[in-house]
């Protein structure tokens, strides 16, 4: 299976490109709802989670406190890298079936972290979208209700823009109109059909 990996910073527009392939048939994975689904209540994760820091990081309901997790993780290096180390093979793997499940002609992993973990180890190409950083900024204040100071913040502990182009494929320019985008989507799509298909007669022998 021809996996694309679809990334790009904050405020991008990411999740409007992955609606645009969908409406197209493709099976689009987001490492984000990965990240949720293996911390959900009755998941291993929850539970070493739950069994290391405490009670603390669970809500009433079962669910993870998310905000008092970050607050403990945020603030001490060593139980930010034990966290990672639980979840990030988790996620891999829920990734990996998820994208083993595909039945289009291609698959896309939509991941803010492709590029900086080895979530780019499943992807065959990458596909950056790409906007200027005071295009992201306000984009991502207005849809997050984030301060200005937020979305820099964020901005500077991700993957510089200059990087992230370098280590592209194929990069959408995303600073246009909606109509803009899909045409730019549908061109990609056409070219990812004949590379899957390429791709996949040379996985049969």
């Amino acid at each position: 299976m021809f996996v694309l990996g679809l990334t790009g910073g904050i405020g991008s527009g990411k999740s409007a490109v992955a609606a645009c392939f969908k409406r197209y048939g493709v099976k689009v994975v987001d490492a984000d709802i990965a990240a949720r689904k293996v911390v959900e209540p009755g998941m291993p994760a929850l539970q070493a989670i739950a069994k290391h820091f405490g009670e603390q990081v669970l809500q009433a309901d079962g669910t993870m406190d998310r905000a008092a997790l970050r607050s403990i993780v945020f603030n001490d290096e060593q139980q930010r890298l034990w966290l990672e180390q639980l979840l990030h093979p988790a996620i891999a793997e829920w990734i990996v079936a998820e994208l083993a499940s595909a039945t289009s002609p291609y698959a896309i992993l939509e991941s803010p972290l492709l590029l900086e973990t080895e979530q780019r180890k499943s992807t065959q190409r990458i596909l950056v979208v790409d906007v200027s950083k005071a295009l992201q900024i306000e984009r991502a204040t207005a849809r997050d209700d984030n301060s200005h100071e937020q979305i820099e913040a964020i901005i500077a502990a991700q993957l510089p823009r200059e990087e992230r182009l370098a280590r592209a494929d194929d990069v959408i320019d995303n600073s246009g109109s909606l109509a803009d985008l899909e045409n730019a989507v549908h061109t990609l799509h056409q070219q990812y059909l004949e590379i899957a298909a390429s791709y996949n007669d040379q996985d049969t022998y």
